[in-house]
């Protein structure tokens, strides 16, 4: 091939074709957990976050629910990854070996929000959230309460999460789309050096923590009777009012280390107890919660 700008451009777009292929083909769990807020500005505040809304009998004047004056700033970040290709490959016809690369770069960058999750959930023990509390504790203040989403241990975590509402237990704030990016003109000083021409791909964007109220945490064994209670905890929140928040934990998050276990729980038709006591048993939790496996969470 000989190389000139035209060439270049003809090879950048087939670089996008593959590029915007694999990225729309790759599947992504991170919005079943994390709301997709479209940024405008490098920080923004949540400070919403500060209050759950709740719908009650009108009586009188209404009870108006005001944002506290307080903030809650989420600022985004810068993220890239970038390969080269030899000029030399370009004029052999050699470009097939790029593509699985390319195909690989828009794979790591639809999934890379979920590193960045799975970072928050292993993250959340000691960082704190919009209450100034770590994110799982055991003393999130609720007017005169103190409110638990960790159930405490020192194992290896699990996570329950209700997923059913507009408003997650996380955030992706995405200030600028993921888009291909090149550095191919031959005039290009890495170009003329090096023989280079550089590929990459980058967006602006973060995840911080949503509402602790929707996601809980347990270091303790994973077995049904620790899963019950993670449950019944979960469900038992309620507001500074002191009504329940009608949460359903619905998304069972665990480390590939504990997948056995969960599947026993949440898929198997019979638990296999104590042979003294009956041998197996129905396990009642069967369906109760969607099962995610994330090789992130260590």
């Amino acid at each position: 091939m000989i190389i000139n700008q035209e060439a270049l451009a003809r090879l950048y777009t087939g670089f996008t074709a593959v590029f915007n292929a694999a990225f729309q083909d790759t599947q992504t769990w991170h919005d079943r957990v994390a709301m997709t807020v479209p940024a405008n500005t490098r920080i923004m505040d949540y400070k919403f976050l500060l209050d759950f809304p709740m719908v009650r009998e009108w009586i009188g004047d209404r009870q108006i629910s005001s944002l506290e004056p307080k903030a809650y700033q989420v600022e985004s970040k810068d993220w890239e990854a970038t390969i080269e290709v030899d000029r030399n490959d370009i004029e052999d016809d050699q470009l097939g070996l790029y593509n699985p690369i390319i195909s690989a770069l828009a794979q790591e960058a639809r999934t890379h929000p979920e590193k960045l999750i799975a970072d928050l959930l292993v993250g959340g023990f000691t960082t704190s959230c919009y209450d100034g509390h770590n994110f799982f504790a055991v003393d999130h203040p609720v007017g005169t309460e103190a409110v638990a989403n960790f159930a405490g241990g020192s194992g290896v975590a699990w996570y329950l999460l209700d997923t059913t509402r507009a408003v997650k237990p996380f955030i992706f704030q995405l200030r600028r789309e993921v888009q291909l990016v090149r550095m191919d003109r031959q005039d290009d000083e890495h170009s003329f050096m090096r023989k280079k021409l550089r590929y990459g791909v980058d967006y602006r964007g973060a995840a911080a923590f949503g509402l602790w109220q929707l996601a809980y945490a347990s270091k303790e064994t994973l077995n049904s009777t620790n899963y019950a209670g993670a449950r019944a905890t979960m469900m038992s929140v309620k507001n500074a009012g002191g009504r329940p928040l009608g949460l359903k934990p619905s998304l069972l998050m665990v480390p590939p280390s504990l997948e056995a276990e969960a599947r026993e729980i949440l898929q198997a038709q019979f638990i296999i107890g104590d042979p003294a006591s009956g041998g197996a048993k129905t396990n009642v939790w069967q369906g109760t919660a969607d099962l995610l496996v994330v090789p992130e969470l260590i």
